[in-house]
């Protein structure tokens, strides 16, 4: 893989290692230059420990700016050295779930202009020229509405830059898959990331669970559906 050029597209901090980061990790430690794009700074993201329980949404958002050290801690388990914000630190803001007072906000993720933000990302896609990007499906996997934005922002950047293959997360059985990373030897740099997101997740290895308390198995094995390019693997062979 060295020599290739990775780029994720995530909604909050924590998304990148949940939802891809043993993949991450497999990656940057075969040497592919890998790129994260964070699109808000989860300010409406729910605090698990109670001695963290100060840094709540309605204190001038001093979550979001908790979630930048974490994020950083986070980034450098799985070893990532490029990372950036969409549009920089805290452009758009969380936008909750549908339906609540979060997502009626302007400055959210979900009500930004489709433009502006499909421009932000475009410009990254062409400074970085990745040869393949991973986001979300199109309904953000749970339909969280800033993933769905993630998606839709995603997609038309990278027509926007030309981006030759893009790849949306999916579960390891989906019969969709087209890709299926085994990264089980990159575990425990997962689970190094999942600690650094103390404000979100609780990791009991080889457990974790997030603030709903279910417990769920961090595997190793994660899964991919090509969208867009031809051929298999991440980078269109057979890595």
């Amino acid at each position: 893989m060295t020599g290739r050029r990775l780029l994720l597209v995530h909604a909050h901090p924590d998304d990148e290692t949940i939802w891809t980061g043993a993949t991450i990790a497999k990656c940057a430690a075969e040497g592919v230059a890998v790129t994260l794009v964070t699109c808000t700074l989860g300010e409406e993201g729910e605090v698990i420990p109670p001695e963290l329980a100060h840094l709540t949404s309605d204190r001038d958002d001093t979550l979001g700016q908790h979630r930048i050290g974490e994020l950083a801690a986070a980034c450098a388990a799985l070893g990532i050295a490029d990372a950036r914000f969409l549009g920089g630190p805290g452009r758009w803001r969380d936008s909750g779930m549908i339906g609540t007072p979060p997502n009626e906000r302007p400055d959210c993720f979900w009500r930004a202009d489709l433009g502006q933000a499909v421009d932000a990302l475009a410009a990254v896609l062409e400074e970085v020229r990745p040869h393949a990007v991973v986001t979300y499906d199109e309904d953000g996997g749970y339909g969280h509405p800033d993933h769905i934005q993630a998606h839709r922002v995603t997609m038309a950047a990278a027509t926007q830059a030309s981006v030759p293959r893009v790849l949306v997360s999916v579960a390891a059985d989906d019969p969709r898959a087209t890709t299926v990373v085994d990264a089980r030897d990159s575990l425990p740099a997962q689970l190094a990331a999942m600690r650094a997101h103390a404000t979100q997740i609780t990791v009991d290895p080889p457990r974790f669970a997030l603030s709903n308390g279910i417990w769920a198995e961090a595997t190793g094995i994660e899964a991919y559906r090509l969208v867009r390019g031809k051929g298999i693997g991440l980078f269109g062979g057979a890595e």
